[in-house]
């Protein structure tokens, strides 16, 4: 039995290319990072996490990844949104999996614009975890 699989969806070959770019920008903060690469259905393609890095940093980072694809927006942009009074607020208790509203988490696109996948990162600030998820998307 074969599987289709979308002509746009993010190969190997590719989040490999991006989990270079991540380990690159991380040395230059010089702080351990572990970042995750999701499909569109929230479903990890590849992972790493460099040595001496938190061993909470996994799971931040795939969940970072998880609601950015959930969202289709980099989960810097949607963190005040769970603000009390704003739009999400709720939305943490209104989900079955774990959601993350911190800087760190890009979704991925396709030429089209369609978000295909996510890209999310744990292991320094904010700050410095959604600049690492960018040099990753760049290298997509």
């Amino acid at each position: 039995m074969s599987v289709q699989i979308s002509p746009t969806f993010i190969p190997l070959a590719k989040a490999d290319a991006a989990i270079g770019a991540a380990k690159a920008k991380a040395e230059e903060f010089g702080v351990p990072f572990t970042v995750s690469i999701v499909d569109a259905g929230a479903h990890l393609v590849a992972a790493a996490r460099q040595d001496g890095a938190a061993l909470a940093a996994v799971e931040t980072s795939q969940v970072k990844a998880r609601t950015a694809v959930l969202f289709g927006a980099s989960t810097k942009d949607l963190a005040g949104a769970v603000k009390p009074g704003a739009p999400l607020y709720t939305i943490a208790s209104a989900t079955a999996g774990p959601l993350a509203f911190v800087a760190g988490g890009v979704p991925v696109r396709d030429e089209r614009g369609v978000v295909i996948g996510a890209i999310g990162v744990g292991g320094g600030s904010p700050d410095q975890d959604h600049e690492v998820a960018e040099a990753a998307l760049a290298a997509l």
